[in-house]
């Protein structure tokens, strides 16, 4: 990529010098005067040659080695020498090309005149004023790259820090999740020692998911509406006939990319609050997708933990915050509600982001 930066820079360079020294061609062609080469290269081509020579004098060593280097009166004292250099010089060549002319025409009779030298203000007011020009705008294109680099350098930086944060707070996701899971088995291995052993198979399936399948940093709704039904089912194992779960993820027709494990601990919430030994509990989880907006709701019968229920901590909301705000940034909402007895989550994300 840099590679391919580097030469389209220095195509355009060629390109901008290329059409500035044809630029009086194409105003010519409607003339049907012949060009003058000798007043094309006193005028244009000449003045040329010396701007190219301060552009990039400028542009790849004195601005590097003095502007930028806080060195000022150094790049102010070499720009003074430079324009003066340049402007002599132009001065001398365009005076020895006017001779040359000039004794061309009286070579044959033996008489030649010279012709006198312009008065200093003419060089002065023309020549050195408008050198001044490529030095300025050496000057503009340099700290524009350099401002548009340490733009670039800084979202680099940025995408880096919110890469490694998303990827700590999914590591705090997972002993959690984990934890979660062996308490279900846990139950399950005095109560059925088969299905127990069932569950590990099917919880290695969620880890294995966890563990690889989302380490890209966005993975396929449909994967990740797969891996909350197994999930689902894997915690419905500990339940009684008390409690009544109910499911509505309905698969996907287009394909979306999103961050991966953003409503389990929704889920999670709805099994740690929502669950009773001794009353009938309900829980609900839906998901759907109108125009470019996920919509997850989860609701539970509301049976909130006491403060020596020490079963969770509390990480997964938090957690789940935290991702949001890092992943889609101004692009979701997150609303909790209690109507009677029932709890419930409504979380949007608006795909329709920019990346």
């Amino acid at each position: 990529m840099h590679k391919n930066s580097s030469l389209l820079k220095l195509t355009l360079h060629i390109l901008t010098w290329i059409l500035l020294s044809l630029f009086p061609f194409f105003l010519s062609q409607s003339e049907s005067v012949s060009i003058d080469y000798m007043r094309l290269t006193k005028y244009v081509w000449l003045p040329l040659l010396f701007y190219a020579l301060i552009f990039y004098i400028n542009y790849f060593i004195l601005i590097n080695h003095f502007l930028l280097k806080r060195r000022t009166l150094l790049f102010i004292i070499s720009n003074i020498f430079l324009v003066l250099l340049f402007t002599w010089l132009h001065f001398e060549i365009k005076d020895l090309l006017n001779m040359i002319a000039e004794t061309k025409p009286h070579l044959a009779s033996g008489n030649i005149i010279p012709k006198k030298k312009p008065p200093l203000q003419y060089y002065i007011y023309k020549d050195f004023i408008s050198m001044i020009i490529p030095m300025i705008i050496a000057y503009t294109v340099k700290t524009s790259e350099r401002w548009a680099k340490i733009e670039s350098e800084k979202k680099e930086e940025e995408k880096n820090h919110l890469k490694s944060e998303l990827q700590n707070l999914k590591y705090q996701l997972q002993p959690h999740f984990f934890f979660n899971s062996l308490n279900t088995i846990y139950a399950l291995i005095e109560k059925s020692p088969s299905l127990a052993q069932e569950t590990v198979h099917s919880l290695g399936k969620l880890m294995r998911y966890m563990l690889y399948e989302t380490e890209q940093g966005k993975v396929n709704l449909n994967e990740e509406l797969e891996f909350m039904k197994q999930y689902i089912e894997l915690m419905r194992l500990r339940l009684s006939d008390k409690t009544k779960v109910n499911v509505n993820f309905p698969a996907i027709d287009q394909t979306y990319e999103i961050t991966p494990l953003l409503f389990i601990s929704l889920i999670e919430n709805a099994f740690k609050h929502g669950v009773s030994a001794t009353h009938n509990s309900e829980l609900y989880f839906s998901l759907a997708v109108h125009e470019n907006k996920i919509q997850f709701i989860a609701e539970n019968t509301n049976f909130p933990k006491n403060e020596k229920d020490k079963s969770g901590s509390g990480i997964g909301l938090v957690n789940l915050k935290k991702r949001l705000e890092l992943s889609y940034p101004n692009h979701y909402s997150f609303t909790t509600k209690i109507v009677g007895l029932t709890f419930s989550v409504l979380l949007e994300i608006n795909l329709n982001q920019k990346s």
